[in-house]
């Protein structure tokens, strides 16, 4: 009976101290528990200074032996957008970026922001980090568009393309975002307060993981100081169609898309089936705009499927 007092009290001093932590320093918390996701991955942040003077701030995993998959984050977001994939994901050697204009990378506010400019970067890093053999790269969203243009501008690169929801294929049907842009004027992918965060956490996802709500509230900060300069660089991103770039482009690529999506109308599959010349197309019932997140499981495993069959 002792022994189960001692083990309960030890029990509760270990709840009153994640509450303690919780309340009284919410950063620290929600550090820690991104630093957990990202050692499930086995990644680590690692930083470089590019000879242009730009910070690039990536994870990266240990397993250099394997084949390279770059990941790159959407609008918006930053590097842990995968953290829920990568422990499926451990058979690749990852590389996972903040771009340039998010997360902990430089934030020049002048700068140019399109995909072209973004992609010519990712090749000065990778070229940096020594990334000799050819990669595979996955982009969401943005992220997407720009690793369509980096297949583009260095096709000899780039072994595959995972285009999760991607951007730039604005001749695609209007989707419920842009259809708020163009009544409004307001971009709902962007927060100037913590509720406004939540509504952008609700807008990008059906079937969101769970998510602490101090967690959020931490997330909405770093968004919220990014503002202006996010508007700087959607409206960059939103002049740039990727179409002309990719058009008869060889790279195979599957192209994954959330049916549930508001942010970018899944029409777009048509496009860019008729566009590009190796497309396999997943379609992804009750999914919206970030399939990683919402069912990163079920979304490496379409993945690895894919690149086994294009390395037999």
């Amino acid at each position: 009976m002792k022994l189960v007092k001692i083990a309960a009290a030890v029990v509760l001093v270990a709840v009153l101290g994640i509450m303690s932590a919780v309340l009284f320093i919410p950063a620290k918390t929600a550090e820690f528990l991104v630093d957990v996701k990202r050692c499930l991955g086995n990644l680590e942040e690692k930083e470089i200074v590019l000879p242009s003077g730009l910070k690039y701030v990536y994870l990266e995993s240990d397993n250099t032996d394997a084949e390279t998959l770059v990941l790159l984050h959407g609008f918006g977001a930053d590097k842990d957008n995968f953290t829920e994939s990568a422990p499926y994901l451990k058979d690749f050697h990852l590389i996972i970026p903040d771009h340039i204009g998010f997360g902990e990378s430089s934030k020049p506010k002048t700068a140019d922001y399109s995909p072209t400019a973004q992609a010519k970067r990712l090749h000065a890093l990778f070229t940096e980090l020594n990334l000799e053999r050819k990669i595979h790269m996955g982009g969401s969203s943005m992220g997407g568009h720009i690793a369509m243009t980096y297949a583009a501008l260095y096709p000899a690169e780039v072994k595959s393309l995972w285009l999760l929801d991607p951007g730039g294929v604005w001749s695609a049907p209007e989707s419920e975002m842009m259809e708020i842009i163009a009544e409004t004027g307001v971009n709902p992918l962007t927060a100037k307060t913590e509720s406004e965060f939540r509504d952008v956490f609700d807008m990008v996802m059906s079937e969101p993981p769970f998510v602490p709500g101090f967690v959020l509230d931490q997330m909405a900060q770093k968004r919220i100081a990014n503002f202006d300069l996010e508007q700087n660089i959607f409206a960059q991103i939103k002049a740039d169609s990727v179409e002309e770039r990719v058009t008869g482009m060889e790279t195979p690529t599957l192209l994954v898309w959330g049916l549930e999506d508001r942010v970018l109308h899944h029409g777009a599959t048509d496009v860019l089936e008729q566009l590009m010349q190796n497309v396999t197309t997943i379609k992804m019932e009750g999914i919206g705009h970030l399939p990683q997140l919402e069912a990163p499981k079920e979304t490496a495993q379409d993945l690895k499927d894919f690149i086994l069959l294009l390395n037999q």
